[in-house]
């Protein structure tokens, strides 16, 4: 007759035996305050053999499996789920190492020299941001998507953006430049990387645009348990607000507007993005000064939108001419990050139209 026994498995921090270096890799060491503290305190299951008629013959036992520790009601901060055994190599970290799209992971590395990057607009990214939320894709640091990604928080930036590998939250930052909160526009990341403790609070989420005048909560497209969503957050995030630094894509891209030949109109411009005389976002970030700006309060104005000008409509872009943006893309019917306030090739198209 054979008999199921229970035991709890607590690996002994002093031990080096296979076993106990087995499940120190991967049994979760949670950060305070986001699920269990110990390993003892996740379970593992052994099922023993046992001969009746043989006192002490061999048993044969499963492999004991970790149980996933739930995550604290009303906790913000997603709660990975335990990874599997890593390679000896590499690290335990929530997002999982640094691999390729299909296949055995990788030890992190920095972004190879003269890799370029895939050439991407806003639209674009957000767009793929969205296709996940849609399918509500379960989030996994061990799981790949039918599209090849891994099904965390940075292999979901990684697919966003389009990258030939999925990266993790300590090689996102090189495939990327650091802004300011003012340059923030969507498509764009905020990230944490705990350097010195990795497992502890390292997340990162794609910035959807901000959703009030004051630039204090945003719409956020992240990869969390129990899956990829979509939702309004107070900027930086939820918790360790601090922590959370804005970076930009290297491959994005902007659209480039052509010089308007001297004494023509800004109308004069090549079609950007697909629209006849649109410049490109960049022509409408925070300090910007240009014809274009002009040309788009003027005709605010006239579409009944420049109610926040005390003067002007002049060259130089600034808070009126943003609000001003907001207000006809509210308009339109757009809410969260539809409703930037920063003029896209839609918005640019319905305003001169």
């Amino acid at each position: 007759m054979e008999t199921p026994l229970f035991e709890d498995v607590d690996p002994a921090g002093d031990c080096d035996c296979p076993g106990c270096r087995h499940w120190r890799r991967v049994l979760p060491h949670a950060a305070a305050g986001r699920g269990l503290a110990h390993p003892a305190a996740h379970r593992a299951l052994i099922v023993a053999t046992a001969a009746a008629s043989a006192l002490g013959a061999g048993a044969s036992a499963a492999a004991p499996a970790a149980v996933h520790a739930p995550e604290r009601p009303g906790a913000e901060r997603h709660a990975p789920e335990p990874p599997g055994a890593p390679a000896a190599d590499g690290p335990g970290t929530p997002q999982g190492p640094r691999a390729p799209l299909h296949g055995q992971a990788a030890p992190p590395a920095p972004p190879s020299a003269g890799t370029k990057a895939a050439a991407l607009t806003r639209t674009e990214i957000v767009e793929r941001a969205k296709t996940w939320v849609a399918a509500k894709v379960p989030y996994s640091v061990t799981s790949y998507w039918s599209d090849g990604y891994r099904q965390d928080c940075s292999g979901f930036v990684s697919m966003a953006w389009k990258l030939p590998a999925n990266e993790w939250t300590g090689s996102l930052a090189g495939l990327a430049e650091r802004i300011t909160k003012e340059e923030l526009q969507p498509g764009d990341i905020l990230l944490f990387h705990n350097a010195s403790d990795p497992e502890k609070g390292s997340h990162v989420v794609i910035f959807g645009g901000w959703t009030d005048a004051a630039h204090t909560v945003y719409t956020a497209y992240e990869q969390t348990p129990p899956h990829t969503r979509k939702r309004d957050t107070p900027y930086a995030y939820w918790t360790d607000s601090a922590t959370f630094l804005p970076y930009r894509y290297t491959g994005v891209t902007a659209g480039k507007a052509a010089t308007p030949a001297a004494g023509g109109p800004a109308s004069q411009t090549v079609a950007s993005h697909g629209v006849a005389g649109y410049p490109g976002r960049a022509m409408f970030r925070p300090g910007a000064e240009n014809p274009y700006v002009t040309r788009l309060g003027r005709q605010l104005v006239r579409k009944g939108f420049g109610t926040h000008y005390t003067k002007g409509p002049g060259p130089r872009w600034g808070e009126a001419d943003r609000r001003g943006v907001e207000a006809f893309q509210r308009a339109q019917g757009w809410r969260g990050g539809a409703a930037d306030g920063y003029p896209g090739p839609e918005t640019w198209r319905r305003l001169f139209s």
